[in-house]
């Protein structure tokens, strides 16, 4: 018997090293060398600095060294921890004048400089991400740079962001504690507020502080000692932001009804009494500031959105009804003068005319409130005449016809009343 003789086999596994999977040794200095040295020959001409840069892309990696290509564009040369430049061998290839930080401190100067950056970012996409990173890392670096540097970094600064180059999250660098504690961040923060303005307008900031979810942290760019709204306003006038300190207001009415509803909510869920409801409501009220028609707003929001109601309208009414007796001491403790009575009224119709089954319930519970002193006669007769809401308005002025037409009546038999008692 004969055996088949086995082929022999390799005892080693050969590689081959794919070109893609080379990964190509970084030398952010070598490359640094180049870009300084072409941009050192421009002159300092914006338009030789853009095609320089164009055509550089091709030949040097972008992608790789994104990050020192746009420190270079900003304050000419790589950047150090803390903001200084890294010094290494011959001055004329660690260092241009060709940059934002050289520039004149004038905001068309600066803007050109600004145009450079879209240009190019708009021709090598992928440098988005490297210009997003360098804006946060530079702010990061303000106390290392000059004041005359930190001016023009906040020029660049605004234009960049009021344009869309960057999203408002890179002022996000700024609540840093040094720069917070010493005042460089307000500083900083307010020019670069004032120029976004000048460069497009006030709506256009507030939009992206909100979208940034800013727009609740103005104060939090004050050093610690001085995050008060006395403060604010007093600094935001001497620079002519008028219109922030408006912004700021109406934000912190925002967030002192939201508080106001939440603790209202509170104590309706935990069936807590109406007479202590009232006071806590009265105290909430005079420490943030709410005024009484739109307390008496809020209110009613809260009361009828703690019931589920029910879906047959026969029977809705009759819920309401029992629901808000109940609590109609708590609404005649906040109307209180015509205008928040208006105000409720107004809420009423518009809350009956949004809630379909509530539609034949409205005169019911104005009579409600009139009966139990929440509302007066002359407030329901001026809310006919000329203070309702444009929301179902024919339909309710029909239902509240007759109750007006009573009301008028009572209304001159007690004139006449009162005018025999004085004979």
């Amino acid at each position: 018997m004969s055996l088949k003789q086995q082929k022999p086999t390799l005892s080693g596994q050969r590689i081959k090293t794919r070109k893609r999977d080379e990964k190509e040794k970084q030398d952010p200095l070598a490359f640094r060398d180049a870009i300084v040295t072409g941009l050192n020959g421009t002159q300092n001409d914006l338009e030789q600095v853009a095609k320089f840069l164009d055509v550089s892309g091709a030949k040097l990696n972008y992608r790789l060294y994104g990050d020192q290509l746009f420190d270079i564009l900003f304050a000419g040369g790589i950047l150090a921890p803390g903001g200084s430049i890294v010094e290494d061998g011959n001055p004329e290839t660690w260092k241009t004048s060709a940059c934002i930080f050289e520039a004149e401190e004038n905001t068309e100067v600066i803007r050109k400089h600004v145009q450079v950056l879209n240009k190019l970012i708009a021709r090598y996409r992928y440098l988005q991400k490297s210009f997003e990173d360098v804006m946060k890392k530079i702010l990061l670096f303000l106390k290392g740079f000059t004041p005359a540097q930190r001016n023009k970094l906040a020029i660049t600064t605004a234009i960049v962001l009021a344009n869309g180059m960057a999203p408002a999250t890179a002022l996000y660098s700024l609540f840093n504690e040094q720069l917070l504690k010493e005042g460089i961040a307000l500083q900083f923060v307010t020019k670069v507020f004032k120029e976004w303005v000048n460069e497009r307008d006030f709506s256009h900031l507030s939009s992206s502080l909100k979208k940034a979810e800013l727009e609740n942290k103005i104060l939090d760019f004050f050093p610690p000692n001085k995050q008060t709204n006395e403060y604010l306003e007093k600094h935001f006038q001497e620079h002519g932001l008028d219109k922030l300190i408006s912004f700021q207001r109406a934000r912190e009415g925002i967030e002192s009804r939201k508080t106001f509803q939440l603790n209202l909510k509170e104590m309706l869920k935990s069936d807590t009494p109406v007479k202590e409801i009232i006071i806590n409501a009265k105290d909430e009220m005079k420490r943030s500031s709410i005024n009484e028609a739109d307390a008496v707003f809020l209110i009613w929001k809260s009361v009828m959105g703690e019931v589920e109601w029910n879906k047959k309208e026969e029977l809705v009414a009759e819920q309401a009804l029992r629901h808000l007796k109940t609590y109609s001491s708590l609404f005649g403790a906040f109307t209180t003068s015509a205008n928040s009575e208006i105000s409720l009224l107004v809420k009423i119709q518009e809350y009956c005319y949004d809630n379909m089954n509530f539609m034949k319930v409205f005169q019911k519970i104005i009579l409600l409130f009139y009966k139990t002193e929440v509302l007066s006669e002359d407030s329901i007769i001026k809310w006919y005449n000329t203070a309702h809401s444009s929301k179902g308005k024919s339909i309710f002025l029909e239902q509240m016809k007759k109750m007006i037409e009573w009301l008028n009546n009572a209304e001159e038999e007690s004139s006449e009343e009162e005018e025999d008692d004085e004979n």
